[in-house]
């Protein structure tokens, strides 16, 4: 026997007490359907017909039929070869398989306002979004200095804090050091030092901070 022969045998033989194996072609997984998506639409984008891409991964062409149908379940092998014959890497063939994955869309002028020790001297902090759970997602905020803000208190905490500047003009401090910036300047910081307004130069003043863990 063949290893293609054999191959396609074990996809379509119940293993004893697999039931789900048992019932493969009639009640194909997520996975044998993504897997069936990707592997026709290369071969099609490559013009390929089935007997053709079967001979250049060396699988039959009844082979080929089923894993395009999500009949059979592939074998890591014949994912290797199909990933060969296609020219992509096998990652490609798992596209669409990824389970839902957490993200915020935030539109212009909303965002979540947050109270920080600057809110009561006129910083306005809007978050512009957080991912549940994750400890060490990004913290976008939206910083906005009016002619209210008259104190500048210093922040420090752990990771990194990246400074964009959109608009107006101020010193930012960070330690020892002092940084004019104006719209289109950035800065990117080590969180643990103090860091902060300094002085307002040209109001109002917005910058977007990145903050991360």
């Amino acid at each position: 026997m063949t290893n293609d022969a054999r191959e396609e045998s074990a996809a379509t033989t119940p293993t004893p007490g697999g039931e789900a194996a048992a019932n493969m072609g009639a009640f194909a997984g997520k996975l044998e359907q993504v897997i069936a998506t990707q592997v026709r639409h290369y071969r099609t984008s490559n013009r390929l017909s089935s007997a053709e891409l079967a001979a250049r991964t060396g699988l039959s062409k009844a082979m080929i039929s089923r894993i395009e149908t999500a009949t059979t379940s592939c074998s890591l092998t014949t994912l290797q070869r199909l990933a060969d014959g296609l020219k992509i890497p096998v990652t490609a063939l798992f596209r669409g398989a990824e389970t839902d994955r957490d993200a915020t869309f935030t539109r212009s002028g909303q965002g979540s306002l947050t109270v920080r020790s600057g809110t009561q001297h006129g910083h306005e902090y809007r978050v512009l979004g957080t991912l549940k759970g994750r400890t060490d997602a990004l913290e976008p905020t939206l910083v906005t200095l009016t002619d209210a803000s008259d104190v500048f208190p210093l922040f420090q905490h752990p990771g990194t804090e990246f400074i964009y500047m959109l608009a107006g003009k101020m010193v930012y401090g960070h330690g020892a050091y002092e940084y004019a910036m104006e719209a289109g300047d950035s800065l990117l910081l080590d969180g643990e030092g103090p860091h902060g307004p300094l002085e307002l130069l040209d109001l109002p003043i917005r910058f977007l901070a990145v903050s991360a863990k």
